[in-house]
């Protein structure tokens, strides 16, 4: 198959089967054997089928959208998770959910899965989306939107995310309001867009406050607990030590507590800590967490609707939006006590 636009009879010719069989493959029928239906995914994909975008215009729409996130078993995953069944219910569309954990092999069958589904277009919340992904997307004129990429999309690229640098920047404001002048930051992953975002807006509060950043004070690990338990134990280990830590995620938070309760620290009288993202557990923690919220359910809903215009035909004003951070202030964080 050389040159021009692949056709179906080409795919059929390839793979041995009738045009009949890769249309079925295409329109989701199920009287298709798997090691065929496998086949057919894979030669579409490979050889960079798309389907008609007339195709989802006519009767044969699917009303099918694609959530394809990293990690559904997360409180933070649901939230956007939320936002788009809202807005996909409100439009009488059906969607299905990827969970990938990171793992190629995982989104490379989400991406021949899509093409047997004829989805009308997807939503992706990946740590990564590879330039190859974005092209196999863009072959196939499939609607895309990115939730919180690992970088900045290329402006073409409709994104949402949130204003992680003032959250950043907010969180450690407040805790050089209350007299703290050691304090430590645990970012997420370093690749990461919101990460360097958050770490950035730490600095820039620091630097505007006439503080120096001190490089023993910036740690990354991953966003969970046991991230921030072996960042936190790292941080208390220093001969001296941080009288507050901004956590940049809650999960976190969570493991900066279990460090200090092992070190027998109190939070806050001898260590003050910030989370990020008040997931729905925050407000329940000992004591209370003070943390950065971010809108997840609204981001999965701006997503949402950002797709149903893309879907519709619709020209976007801007490819890029970013929602509004918040600083919920409780009894994790007061004055320093030395």
């Amino acid at each position: 198959m050389s040159g021009g636009k692949p056709t179906l009879t080409a795919i059929a010719r390839e793979a041995n089967v009738a045009v009949s069989t890769v249309s079925k493959v295409l329109n989701g029928h199920t009287d298709v054997s798997p090691s065929t239906r496998r086949t057919i995914e894979r030669l579409l994909a490979e050889r960079g089928y798309q389907r008609p975008r007339g195709a989802r215009r006519t009767g044969r729409r699917t009303d099918l959208i694609d959530l394809v996130i990293n990690e559904l078993d997360s409180v933070w995953g649901l939230s956007i998770l939320t936002g788009v069944e809202e807005v996909a219910e409100e439009a009488g569309l059906s969607l299905v959910v990827s969970s990938v954990h990171n793992r190629q092999s995982l989104t490379r069958r989400w991406l021949e899965s899509l093409l047997a589904r004829g989805s009308e277009g997807a939503i992706l919340v990946l740590s990564e989306l590879t330039d190859q992904q974005r092209a196999d997307l863009k072959r196939r004129n499939l609607p895309f939107v990115v939730v919180d990429g690992v970088s900045q999309p290329p402006p073409e690229i409709p994104s949402i995310g949130a204003t992680n640098f003032a959250g950043g920047y907010a969180a450690t404001e407040h805790l050089i309001q209350l007299g703290h002048r050691r304090i430590a930051v645990i970012g997420g992953p370093e690749q990461l867009q919101c990460t360097r975002a958050r770490v950035a807006g730490h600095r820039a509060a620091l630097e505007t406050a006439g503080l120096a950043a001190d490089r023993q004070l910036i740690r990354h690990s991953s966003f969970q607990h046991d991230g921030g338990l072996r960042s936190a134990e790292a941080l208390l280990a220093l001969a001296d030590p941080p009288t507050a830590i901004f956590a940049c995620s809650d999960s976190q938070a969570t493991g900066v507590y279990e460090a200090l309760r092992r070190r027998g620290l109190s939070v806050p009288r001898e260590v003050s800590v910030v989370g990020f993202d008040d997931l729905n557990f925050a407000q329940w923690t000992a004591p209370p967490l003070t943390t950065v919220r971010q809108p997840l359910h609204q981001m999965g809903v701006a997503a949402a609707r950002t797709l149903l215009r893309l879907v519709n035909g619709e020209r976007l004003e801007s490819t890029r939006i970013e929602l509004a951070t918040e600083l919920v202030t409780r009894e994790s964080t007061a004055p320093p006590s030395r």
